[in-house]
C-alpha cells in the first residue's frame, strides 16, 4: 500500500481489508505458544490450571478441563469455591481473583468464567504474565476492553480461546465450506435470529410468556440480605456500587443489567453471529442501526433488531447482516418463506439460500439443490472445544476462537447494543473506536470504573 493510500485510510478512520488481514495474520502467528519440543513439554504432561469462577458456567468449564492439574480455585462465592474444592482438594483456594496472580509460578494457564463485567480484569493480568487463557463469552464487557484484550494477546505467545463452544461442531464447519465454495453464490444478505427473550419487558405477563426468570421495571429500592458465602463488593468489582439484591445474583440474572452484562445481543450473538462471521470473513461494520422499544437505562431489552453493514472484503461483496431477538423475526420467516426454526442463520446468495442452526442446515429452495454435490470437507474436525485449547497450550497449534478472532466479533456484537442504547444509526470508525456521528456513544464504548479499579 502506498503511503498516500495508507494515510487516506487513517484519515477516514477505516481499516482497509488488506490491513485487517495483515494484522490478523501477524497476530495469528504469535497468539499461540511455542511448540512443545521447544518448551520441553511432553504432550502427555498435564497443565497446571487456575480456575477463576468455579460455579455455574464455571463449574461446567471446570469439568471440561479436569483432565489437567487443577492447582488454584477462585470464586467470590465461597459456596461455589468449597463445592469445587471437594472435587479438587489439593487446589489452593482464593476468593479475590486478583490474588490468583500472586501465585503465578504455580500455574500455566487460566480458565475464566466470572460474570461478564470482570472478564477483562481477570484476563489481562494472565496475558501480561504469559499465561494461556480460556475466557467465557462475551470476551469483555465493552468495546474498548475487547480492543485492549485483543492487542494484549497479540503481544504474547500464548494460546487463547473464547467460550464459543458451538464453533467446534461439525455443522458449522460444513456450512462455512458451502458458503466459501459458492454453493449459494455471492452472499449479500444474512439474517440471524434467536428466540430467547430475556431482559426488559413491557409487562409481567409478557415476561412470563417469554419464560423469563426475572421481571423488574427499575432498580430495586430496598436491598436484600447478602448471602453469607458471597463477597458482594468483590463480585461488583469495577462496576458501579449498589446494594445487593436477588434480582442480580446468582447468574444468569446479572446478564440483563447493563452495569454487569449486555443481554442477549452479546451473549447469544457470540454463538450465532459467529457462523456468518467465520463463513463471510467479516471484520468491522461500517454502520450499525438498531430498532426496538425505547432503551431502558438499566436493563437490556428482551426484544430488538440490529442491522450491520459491512464493506467489501477482498473479492467478497459488501454484506448486510441483521440480528433479531425475542419477538423480532425476518420477514421471510414471518411469511413462512423458509422453515420456521425458532433460532437460525439465513444466508441469502444470488444462487439460493442456506439456513442453519447449531446442529443442522439446509440449502433452499430444496428442489434447486436436489442434485447438488457438496464440496469435500476441508476444515478439519475439532478435537473438542476445550480439548482444542488444551492441545494448543501444549503444542502451539492454533485454536479457532482465539482472542484475535473473538476480539473483533465481540466489538461488533457490543456495537449492536451501543446503537440500540443511543437510538441512532452509528457511523463506525474502527481504527479509533468511535462513532463519528454520535459523541454520546463514548461512555458506552469505554466506561468509567468504580474507584480502586483500573484496567490499564
Amino acid at each position: 500500500m502506498s503511503k498516500k493510500n495508507r494515510s487516506a485510510n487513517v484519515s477516514n478512520g477505516r481499516l482497509s481489508r488488506r490491513e485487517f488481514l495483515t494484522q490478523t495474520a501477524i497476530t495469528g502467528a504469535v497468539t499461540f505458544s511455542a511448540p512443545a519440543i521447544v518448551r520441553g513439554r511432553n504432550l502427555n504432561d498435564k497443565l497446571n490450571l487456575a480456575i477463576i469462577g468455579a460455579g455455574g458456567r464455571g463449574a461446567d468449564n471446570l469439568r471440561s478441563v479436569q483432565s489437567e492439574n487443577i492447582v488454584i480455585l477462585c470464586d467470590v462465592n465461597e459456596a461455589n469455591l468449597n463445592s469445587a474444592a471437594e472435587r479438587h482438594p489439593n487446589a489452593r483456594k482464593v476468593v479475590d481473583f486478583r490474588k490468583v496472580y500472586d501465585h503465578a509460578k504455580e500455574f500455566d494457564a487460566v480458565v475464566i468464567s466470572t460474570a461478564e463485567h470482570t472478564h477483562a480484569f481477570a484476563t489481562l493480568p494472565a496475558l501480561q504474565l504469559g499465561k494461556h487463557v480460556y475466557c467465557e463469552k462475551p470476551l469483555t464487557h465493552n468495546i474498548w476492553e475487547a480492543r485492549v484484550i485483543r492487542e494484549a494477546a497479540a503481544k504474547t505467545k500464548v494460546a487463547t480461546q473464547m467460550g464459543t463452544q458451538i464453533h467446534a461442531g461439525d455443522n458449522y464447519r460444513r456450512v462455512v465450506e458451502l458458503i466459501q465454495t459458492g454453493a449459494i453464490g455471492a452472499v449479500t444478505d444474512v439474517h440471524v435470529w434467536v428466540g430467547r427473550a430475556w431482559g426488559w419487558h413491557a409487562s409481567e405477563s409478557e415476561a412470563k410468556a417469554a419464560g423469563d426468570i426475572v421481571f423488574v421495571q427499575n432498580r430495586p429500592a430496598a436491598p436484600d440480605p447478602v448471602p453469607a458465602t458471597l463477597n458482594w463488593d468483590l463480585w461488583l468489582g469495577p462496576a458501579p456500587a449498589r446494594p445487593f439484591n436477588n434480582v442480580y445474583f446468582p447468574g444468569p440474572k446479572w446478564y440483563r443489567w447493563w452495569d454487569f452484562g449486555n443481554g442477549t445481543m452479546s451473549d447469544l450473538g457470540s454463538h450465532w453471529i459467529d457462523l456468518p462471521w467465520w463463513a463471510l470473513k467479516l471484520d468491522h461494520p461500517l454502520t450499525i442501526e438498531a430498532a426496538g422499544p425505547a432503551a431502558h437505562p438499566e436493563i437490556a431489552p428482551a426484544s430488538m433488531k440490529v442491522t450491520y453493514k459491512y464493506g467489501q472484503r477482498g473479492e467478497l461483496p459488501p454484506v448486510q447482516l441483521t440480528w433479531y431477538q425475542g419477538t423480532y423475526k425476518p420477514q421471510v420467516w414471518k411469511d413462512a418463506g423458509i422453515p420456521q426454526w425458532q433460532s437460525g442463520v439465513l444466508f441469502v446468495g444470488d444462487k439460493g439460500m442456506l439456513l442453519s442452526d447449531y446442529g443442522k442446515h439446509a440449502l433452499l429452495p430444496e428442489a434447486r439443490f436436489a442434485d447438488f454435490k457438496r464440496p469435500d470437507p476441508f476444515i478439519p474436525k475439532s478435537l473438542g472445544h476445550h480439548a482444542e485449547w488444551i492441545h494448543a497450550c501444549k503444542t502451539g497449534a492454533p485454536t479457532t476462537c482465539n482472542f484475535q478472532y473473538a476480539g473483533w466479533l465481540t466489538e461488533a456484537n457490543h456495537l449492536g447494543n451501543v446503537a440500540f442504547r443511543v437510538g441512532k444509526k452509528l457511523e463506525w470508525d474502527a481504527r479509533n473506536l468511535r462513532a463519528t456521528n454520535a459523541a454520546e456513544a463514548a461512555p458506552l464504548i469505554h466506561r468509567k470504573y468504580r474507584k480502586g479499579w483500573k484496567l490499564i
